[in-house]
């Protein structure tokens, strides 16, 4: 199985094509900066080096170039894969997967195979998707949650169940489920992943894969803001503002050694340190998954959090250029007190009044039928989330008027009136939501005392004067 970009992918070349001899895949080039290519693939590149110059520009100019990797090692298929056809005498196919890509990164793939990014198609049947193929649109997946997530890819098939194929045998891939390199695309070859999600092709480059925009591609927006937090992290300004220092190009990106001016997504989550290896397993060192309604701590959380911290550790302690191992342990005091906190202030009431108003039958089984769906849906998966991510990567501002203020306005004055609307006169429910609200966290609900309303309207006044 074969990569995204018909055939013209990697087999391409430069609009004034050089003259290659043979060469074995994997053997360096006679001379360096020059691609070298194998037999069968010389003709690919010559034929696409005017078809597809760009494509070839950047092939010529990647890793892949100068150790014999080219269009035919990437793209040749076996006669009997289900989208194998026959191009100038060669069988290829036009999607590249993980499973080609292991032919040679056979760890990577085995990290990436094993990690969360690799089941990101199984949003498929969750709320986000009910959203996406049925209040919005199937389109509106296809093009939109996707293009992250991932594809099925599907062949177009005939009334006899077979591939429908074009003049030249080349079968028909459903143009609703490709073009798409969403980190967990499922393959027609049963691989899950795309690779060029993070390593773009035709370059394939380290550079890309470490850079936070790339990441930032699918993590930001309203319900996973990543990218903006980091931005307005100290992580994101020092890096912004030194990374002409960060030697994203380098073979070795080993932390402290090959750069130490700030750190990435990736320096975080997959790359290496003195005491650690690179990874591609994505979730690795995540100790919290703050995805659902009620945060929980993952299975082996405390080894998770070990390998995160020994990244803080020898980025900040080694030499003590900033923070030491005190620093990070009230970091994580933080950020576990803080998602807890969110969980039992508003998130676990939260839950409680939505289960006691389907189990009286005041709202459907069915999502998103009924108002307060909408609003408890906005309150945990847009700022919830909002709030404890920007608690997890030091985003001030997210965690506080993105993230707990829209929370607390959502959960005050959006959820518990509308389910007190819907509630009427049931006392099971108005039960639960007084109960609630006579916990102590919630008792400013309840009024200040005149004290505490002068203090404030003294502090105002001295302040502005007004």
């Amino acid at each position: 199985m074969k990569s995204t970009f018909a055939v013209a992918a990697v087999l391409i070349g430069l609009a004034a094509v050089p003259t290659f001899a043979k060469s074995t895949p994997g053997k360096a080039p006679a001379k360096k900066g020059a691609p070298t290519l194998s037999t069968e693939s010389q003709p690919c590149y010559k034929c696409h080096a005017e078809k597809s110059p760009v494509i070839a520009q950047q092939w010529a100019n990647s890793k892949h170039a100068t150790i014999g990797v080219g269009c035919f090692e990437c793209h040749k298929a076996e006669a009997g894969e289900v989208d194998a056809f026959t191009h100038y005498g060669r069988t290829i196919a036009t999607i590249v997967t993980p499973k080609d890509c292991g032919t040679c990164h056979v760890a990577e793939t085995e990290e990436s195979t094993q990690s969360h990014h690799a089941q990101a198609a199984q949003f498929i049947g969750s709320l986000d998707n009910v959203l996406g193929e049925m209040a919005e649109g199937s389109l509106a997946a296809a093009n939109g949650c996707w293009q992250c997530h991932g594809s099925t890819v599907r062949l177009l098939t005939g009334a006899d169940g077979k591939p429908i194929r074009d003049a030249n045998g080349k079968p028909k891939i459903d143009p609703l489920t490709w073009p798409n390199t969403g980190i967990g695309r499922v393959n027609l070859d049963g691989s899950r992943g795309s690779c060029s999600a993070c390593h773009s092709r035709h370059i394939f480059s380290r550079a890309m894969a470490r850079y936070p925009d790339t990441c930032g591609k699918c993590h930001m927006g309203p319900d996973h803001p990543q990218i903006e937090i980091f931005n307005e992290s100290k992580h994101g300004i020092a890096f912004r503002s030194q990374q002409a220092e960060m030697n994203l190009d380098s073979e070795s990106w080993v932390l402290g050694k090959d750069y130490s001016a700030a750190p990435t997504c990736s320096t975080c989550h997959m790359s290496a340190t003195s005491s650690q290896p690179v990874t591609h397993d994505v979730g690795k060192r995540i100790s919290w998954t703050l995805r659902p309604v009620l945060s929980k701590k993952l299975e082996n959380w405390e080894s998770r959090r070990s390998s995160m911290q020994a990244v803080c550790t020898h980025c900040h302690g080694v030499c003590t250029h900033c923070h030491g191992s005190e620093f990070i342990e009230a970091f994580y005091t933080q950020y576990d007190k803080s998602v807890e906190f969110y969980n039992d202030k508003f998130a676990k009431p939260a839950q409680q009044i939505m289960d006691v108003l389907r189990a009286q039958k005041k709202i459907t089984p069915d999502p998103f039928d009924d108002k307060i769906e909408w609003t408890f849906y906005l309150l945990w998966h847009h700022e919830g989330r909002r709030a404890r991510m920007g608690v997890s990567m030091q985003g001030p501002d997210y965690t506080q008027w993105h993230g707990f203020f829209e929370v607390a306005q959502r959960f005050y004055f959006e959820l518990i009136p509308e389910a007190r609307e819907l509630a009427g006169k049931d006392a099971d429910i108005n039960k639960v939501i007084d109960e609630i609200l006579d916990r102590p966290e919630h008792a400013w609900r309840k009024g200040l005392s005149p004290d505490a309303r002068q203090k404030i309207l003294d502090f105002y006044q001295q302040r502005y004067g007004q």
